[in-house]
């Protein structure tokens, strides 16, 4: 679920967004109740949106929002890590994929699996939009040593999951799921924690990878 706040970046830094006519096809992984979806559907023209997540209980509540309309948008559970994704879309269907604070909740091993069921149902010339922590992270520090799992994978308090890229990690996974990168960087941002009136210097990776045409 995307946990930014500021939700003008996907636009602003992910230019291809804007690029949606009625022509194109968009799935977002790991959509929660549509906090990224819904104001997407209101400035980009589209031909049709997918959103999936693993929690039936967000889908329930994507569903039951009133922009939900089924002629634009599907919301749709599903578990990344397997094969359910082409359960409900074909291979080579999709233009753009956005899998943004999504992989970071998943277990390492399977995040193999992810890119790849990705760039399955991605159109050939389509592109996958990724952006998620990055190593350093002000989040990072704040696990204590008992939270790790392994290196840089925490566990949270809630039973969730966290890990913190680096940007040839993600790199790597994207290109051995067959992806050709375009863009791989990290980006340094500062907030402002009102509650304890400190800057947060934050660290995400983000990235856009091409399935190349045939």
């Amino acid at each position: 679920m995307n946990q930014d706040p500021d939700r003008n970046w996907t636009t602003r830094e992910f230019t291809d967004l804007l690029t949606l006519d009625n022509s194109k096809i968009l799935l977002e992984v790991g959509c929660g109740v549509g906090n990224f979806i819904f104001p997407l559907m209101e400035v980009c023209d589209a031909k049709y949106f997918y959103a999936c997540d693993f929690s039936s209980e967000a889908i329930k509540l994507l569903q039951e929002n009133p922009q939900y309309c089924e002629e634009r948008i599907k919301g749709f559970t599903c578990d990344i890590t397997t094969g359910e994704l082409l359960d409900t879309l074909d291979e080579d269907s999709v233009d753009i994929v956005t899998l943004i604070f999504v992989l970071s909740a998943i277990h390492p091993e399977k995040f193999k699996n992810v890119l790849q069921n990705l760039y399955k149902v991605l159109k050939p010339g389509g592109v996958l939009l990724f952006r998620d922590y990055g190593i350093n992270d002000m989040a990072q520090w704040r696990f204590r040593d008992s939270s790790k799992i392994s290196d840089n994978f925490y566990a949270r308090q809630d039973g969730t999951r966290s890990y913190f890229f680096s940007d040839k990690q993600v790199q790597e996974i994207c290109e051995g799921a067959g992806f050709r990168m375009e863009q791989n960087t990290y980006v340094h941002r500062q907030t402002i924690n009102v509650k304890e009136n400190v800057d947060v210097k934050r660290t995400f990776v983000q990235g856009i990878f091409r399935k190349d045409s045939s």
